[in-house]
Protein backbone atom coordinates (compact mmCIF):
# COMPACT_ATOMS: atom_id res chain seq x y z
CA UNK A 1 0.00 0.00 0.00
CA UNK A 2 1.40 3.46 -0.45
CA UNK A 3 2.43 5.44 2.21
CA UNK A 4 0.40 8.67 2.40
CA UNK A 5 1.72 10.02 5.50
CA UNK A 6 5.23 10.22 3.86
CA UNK A 7 7.04 7.73 6.44
CA UNK A 8 5.61 9.47 9.75
CA UNK A 9 4.06 6.19 10.84
CA UNK A 10 0.74 8.30 11.34
CA UNK A 11 -2.45 6.27 10.09
CA UNK A 12 -4.16 8.17 7.17
CA UNK A 13 -7.80 7.98 8.41
CA UNK A 14 -7.58 7.97 12.55
CA UNK A 15 -4.07 10.16 12.43
CA UNK A 16 -2.95 8.06 15.64
CA UNK A 17 0.36 6.12 15.12
CA UNK A 18 1.89 3.37 17.58
CA UNK A 19 1.98 4.21 21.22
CA UNK A 20 -1.04 6.74 20.80
CA UNK A 21 -3.51 3.65 21.61
CA UNK A 22 -3.93 0.70 23.90
CA UNK A 23 -4.37 -3.12 23.07
CA UNK A 24 -7.91 -2.56 24.15
CA UNK A 25 -10.18 -0.14 22.56
CA UNK A 26 -14.18 0.74 23.10
CA UNK A 27 -15.72 1.72 19.68
CA UNK A 28 -18.49 4.21 19.69
CA UNK A 29 -20.14 4.87 16.46
CA UNK A 30 -20.76 8.54 17.30
CA UNK A 31 -17.92 10.61 18.12
CA UNK A 32 -20.01 12.40 20.95
CA UNK A 33 -20.25 9.34 22.85
CA UNK A 34 -15.93 9.61 22.77
CA UNK A 35 -15.80 11.61 25.70
CA UNK A 36 -18.43 10.24 27.10
CA UNK A 37 -16.81 6.98 28.07
CA UNK A 38 -13.34 8.38 28.33
CA UNK A 39 -14.82 9.57 31.63
CA UNK A 40 -15.08 5.39 33.00
CA UNK A 41 -11.32 5.84 32.09
CA UNK A 42 -7.60 7.13 34.86
CA UNK A 43 -6.06 10.26 32.87
CA UNK A 44 -8.09 10.22 29.33
CA UNK A 45 -7.19 12.26 27.08
CA UNK A 46 -7.87 13.34 23.32
CA UNK A 47 -5.18 11.89 20.70
CA UNK A 48 -6.59 12.93 17.63
CA UNK A 49 -9.83 14.10 15.89
CA UNK A 50 -9.83 13.28 12.17
CA UNK A 51 -13.04 12.96 9.92
CA UNK A 52 -15.15 11.18 11.92
CA UNK A 53 -12.90 8.64 14.28
CA UNK A 54 -12.08 10.61 17.31
CA UNK A 55 -9.39 8.78 19.77
CA UNK A 56 -9.30 9.33 23.60
CA UNK A 57 -6.44 7.06 25.49
CA UNK A 58 -6.21 6.62 28.92
CA UNK A 59 -5.97 3.72 31.96
CA UNK A 60 -8.04 0.84 33.57
CA UNK A 61 -6.51 -0.98 35.88
CA UNK A 62 -3.19 -0.20 35.07
CA UNK A 63 -3.40 -0.80 31.74
CA UNK A 64 -4.19 1.48 28.23
CA UNK A 65 -7.05 1.70 27.19
CA UNK A 66 -8.50 3.78 24.01
CA UNK A 67 -11.86 4.84 22.82
CA UNK A 68 -12.10 5.73 19.07
CA UNK A 69 -15.74 6.05 17.06
CA UNK A 70 -16.25 4.93 13.96
CA UNK A 71 -18.92 6.53 12.52
CA UNK A 72 -22.08 5.16 10.84
CA UNK A 73 -21.78 1.60 9.38
CA UNK A 74 -19.28 -1.10 8.07
CA UNK A 75 -16.92 0.58 5.54
CA UNK A 76 -15.74 3.34 8.43
CA UNK A 77 -15.92 0.60 11.42
CA UNK A 78 -13.48 -1.67 9.35
CA UNK A 79 -11.13 1.11 8.15
CA UNK A 80 -11.12 1.97 12.39
CA UNK A 81 -9.98 -1.28 13.16
CA UNK A 82 -7.47 -2.24 10.28
CA UNK A 83 -5.32 1.39 11.71
CA UNK A 84 -5.95 0.55 15.23
CA UNK A 85 -4.59 -3.11 14.53
CA UNK A 86 -1.33 -1.30 12.65
CA UNK A 87 -1.32 0.57 15.87
CA UNK A 88 -1.10 -2.08 18.05
CA UNK A 89 -4.60 -2.35 19.50
CA UNK A 90 -5.95 -6.17 19.16
CA UNK A 91 -9.15 -6.23 21.87
CA UNK A 92 -12.25 -4.53 20.44
CA UNK A 93 -15.50 -4.00 21.99
CA UNK A 94 -17.86 -2.48 19.41
CA UNK A 95 -20.67 0.02 21.56
CA UNK A 96 -23.45 1.20 20.25
CA UNK A 97 -27.52 1.56 20.00
CA UNK A 98 -29.81 -0.70 18.27
CA UNK A 99 -33.41 -1.64 17.41
CA UNK A 100 -35.15 -4.33 18.77
CA UNK A 101 -36.39 -7.31 16.49
CA UNK A 102 -37.17 -10.29 19.00
CA UNK A 103 -40.54 -8.82 20.91
CA UNK A 104 -38.50 -9.68 24.49
CA UNK A 105 -36.18 -6.92 23.45
CA UNK A 106 -37.37 -3.65 24.93
CA UNK A 107 -36.18 -0.32 24.86
CA UNK A 108 -33.64 0.16 27.87
CA UNK A 109 -32.34 -3.45 27.85
CA UNK A 110 -28.75 -4.53 26.54
CA UNK A 111 -28.17 -6.74 23.59
CA UNK A 112 -25.05 -8.69 23.35
CA UNK A 113 -23.69 -10.11 19.66
CA UNK A 114 -22.83 -13.76 19.46
CA UNK A 115 -22.85 -13.05 15.45
CA UNK A 116 -24.31 -11.46 13.01
CA UNK A 117 -26.17 -11.57 9.92
CA UNK A 118 -24.02 -10.38 6.91
CA UNK A 119 -26.58 -8.27 5.26
CA UNK A 120 -23.95 -5.17 4.60
CA UNK A 121 -21.27 -4.98 2.18
CA UNK A 122 -18.04 -4.16 3.43
CA UNK A 123 -17.42 -7.80 4.94
CA UNK A 124 -18.07 -9.38 1.51
CA UNK A 125 -14.50 -7.74 0.34
CA UNK A 126 -12.63 -10.01 2.97
CA UNK A 127 -14.44 -13.29 2.96
CA UNK A 128 -17.34 -14.95 0.84
CA UNK A 129 -20.63 -14.47 2.54
CA UNK A 130 -20.44 -18.49 3.48
CA UNK A 131 -18.15 -17.56 5.95
CA UNK A 132 -19.74 -16.32 9.35
CA UNK A 133 -19.25 -13.34 11.07
CA UNK A 134 -18.92 -14.44 14.65
CA UNK A 135 -18.10 -12.61 17.81
CA UNK A 136 -14.68 -13.65 20.06
CA UNK A 137 -15.85 -15.87 22.83
CA UNK A 138 -13.44 -14.40 25.27
CA UNK A 139 -15.08 -10.98 24.51
CA UNK A 140 -18.86 -12.70 24.32
CA UNK A 141 -17.91 -14.12 28.23
CA UNK A 142 -16.87 -10.61 29.34
CA UNK A 143 -19.62 -8.50 28.54
CA UNK A 144 -22.34 -11.06 29.86
CA UNK A 145 -20.19 -11.22 32.82
CA UNK A 146 -20.19 -7.32 32.98
CA UNK A 147 -24.30 -7.05 32.73
CA UNK A 148 -24.74 -9.91 35.15
CA UNK A 149 -22.19 -8.13 37.51
CA UNK A 150 -23.95 -4.66 37.02
CA UNK A 151 -27.55 -6.12 37.32
CA UNK A 152 -28.58 -5.25 33.79
CA UNK A 153 -30.94 -6.61 31.64
CA UNK A 154 -29.75 -7.90 28.75
CA UNK A 155 -30.17 -10.29 25.95
CA UNK A 156 -27.48 -12.81 24.14
CA UNK A 157 -27.96 -13.89 20.48
CA UNK A 158 -27.47 -13.12 16.76
CA UNK A 159 -27.94 -9.34 15.48
CA UNK A 160 -28.57 -8.01 11.85
CA UNK A 161 -26.32 -5.83 10.42
CA UNK A 162 -27.27 -3.43 7.11
CA UNK A 163 -26.42 -0.73 5.07
CA UNK A 164 -29.46 1.27 4.88
CA UNK A 165 -30.89 2.63 7.78
CA UNK A 166 -34.29 3.40 6.15
CA UNK A 167 -34.38 0.27 4.06
CA UNK A 168 -35.46 -0.96 8.15
CA UNK A 169 -37.58 1.17 8.66
CA UNK A 170 -39.73 2.00 5.36
CA UNK A 171 -38.70 -1.32 3.63
CA UNK A 172 -41.88 -0.55 1.68
CA UNK A 173 -41.00 2.60 0.14
CA UNK A 174 -37.44 0.70 -1.44
CA UNK A 175 -37.75 -0.49 -4.68
CA UNK A 176 -36.45 -3.94 -3.77
CA UNK A 177 -39.29 -4.09 -0.92
CA UNK A 178 -40.25 -7.25 -1.92
CA UNK A 179 -36.53 -8.31 -0.68
CA UNK A 180 -36.04 -6.38 2.36
CA UNK A 181 -39.43 -7.14 3.70
CA UNK A 182 -39.11 -11.16 3.17
CA UNK A 183 -35.86 -11.60 4.15
CA UNK A 184 -36.91 -9.08 8.05
CA UNK A 185 -39.86 -11.77 8.03
CA UNK A 186 -36.87 -14.61 8.00
CA UNK A 187 -34.84 -12.80 10.93
CA UNK A 188 -37.60 -12.64 13.04
CA UNK A 189 -38.54 -16.00 12.48
CA UNK A 190 -34.86 -17.37 13.47
CA UNK A 191 -34.79 -15.64 16.48
CA UNK A 192 -32.58 -12.56 15.18
CA UNK A 193 -32.55 -10.03 18.76
CA UNK A 194 -32.01 -6.59 16.84
CA UNK A 195 -30.75 -4.51 13.58
CA UNK A 196 -27.47 -2.39 13.80
CA UNK A 197 -24.77 -1.62 10.79
CA UNK A 198 -21.27 -2.71 11.92
CA UNK A 199 -20.93 -5.55 13.88
CA UNK A 200 -20.81 -7.79 11.06
CA UNK A 201 -18.04 -6.12 9.49
CA UNK A 202 -15.85 -5.90 12.56
CA UNK A 203 -15.96 -9.45 13.16
CA UNK A 204 -15.23 -10.76 9.77
CA UNK A 205 -12.40 -8.00 10.05
CA UNK A 206 -11.18 -9.13 13.40
CA UNK A 207 -10.97 -12.67 12.19
CA UNK A 208 -9.12 -11.25 9.30
CA UNK A 209 -6.93 -9.84 11.75
CA UNK A 210 -6.61 -12.48 14.60
CA UNK A 211 -8.05 -10.02 16.49
CA UNK A 212 -10.57 -10.12 19.32
CA UNK A 213 -13.95 -8.61 19.19
CA UNK A 214 -17.21 -8.82 20.27
CA UNK A 215 -20.36 -5.99 20.69
CA UNK A 216 -23.06 -4.52 22.93
CA UNK A 217 -25.98 -2.58 22.49
CA UNK A 218 -28.47 -0.44 23.69
CA UNK A 219 -31.63 -0.92 22.87
CA UNK A 220 -33.48 2.19 21.80
CA UNK A 221 -36.99 0.88 20.80
CA UNK A 222 -38.68 -2.08 19.35
CA UNK A 223 -40.54 -1.31 15.92
CA UNK A 224 -42.45 -5.30 15.85
CA UNK A 225 -43.36 -4.37 19.61
CA UNK A 226 -45.14 -0.96 18.02
CA UNK A 227 -46.79 -2.51 15.16
CA UNK A 228 -48.67 -4.81 17.34
CA UNK A 229 -49.08 -2.25 19.96
CA UNK A 230 -47.33 -3.90 22.74
CA UNK A 231 -45.29 -1.38 25.53
CA UNK A 232 -42.62 0.13 23.40
CA UNK A 233 -40.58 2.47 25.66
CA UNK A 234 -38.07 4.61 23.45
CA UNK A 235 -35.08 5.79 25.45
CA UNK A 236 -31.65 7.63 23.98
CA UNK A 237 -29.71 7.51 27.16
CA UNK A 238 -26.85 5.09 26.42
CA UNK A 239 -24.46 4.98 29.72
CA UNK A 240 -26.30 1.21 30.63
CA UNK A 241 -24.73 0.06 27.75
CA UNK A 242 -21.32 2.16 28.14
CA UNK A 243 -20.51 0.68 31.63
CA UNK A 244 -21.12 -2.69 30.60
CA UNK A 245 -18.42 -2.14 28.25
CA UNK A 246 -15.88 -0.89 30.23
CA UNK A 247 -16.76 -3.39 32.59
CA UNK A 248 -16.09 -6.35 30.13
CA UNK A 249 -12.76 -4.73 29.17
CA UNK A 250 -11.82 -4.58 33.30
CA UNK A 251 -13.22 -8.94 32.63
CA UNK A 252 -10.58 -8.95 29.80
CA UNK A 253 -7.78 -7.54 31.23
CA UNK A 254 -8.21 -9.09 34.62
CA UNK A 255 -8.01 -12.56 32.50
CA UNK A 256 -5.97 -11.94 30.53
CA UNK A 257 -3.30 -10.99 33.44
CA UNK A 258 -3.93 -14.19 34.97
CA UNK A 259 -2.74 -15.96 31.54
CA UNK A 260 0.69 -14.39 31.74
Amino acid sequence: MSDYMNGTGIQYHLHIKEGDVGRYVILPGDPKRVPLIAKHLDDAVLVADSREFVTYTGFLDGEKVSVVSTGIGGPSASIAMEELFKCGSDTFIRMGTCGGIDLDVIGGDVVIATAAVRMEGTSREYAPIEFPAVASFDVVSALVQAADMLGKRSHTGVVQCKDSFYGQHDPSLMPVSYDLLNKWEAWKRLGVLASEMESAALFVVAAHLGARCGSTFFVVGNQEREILGMDNPKLHDTEVAIQVAVQAIRNLIAKDKKQF
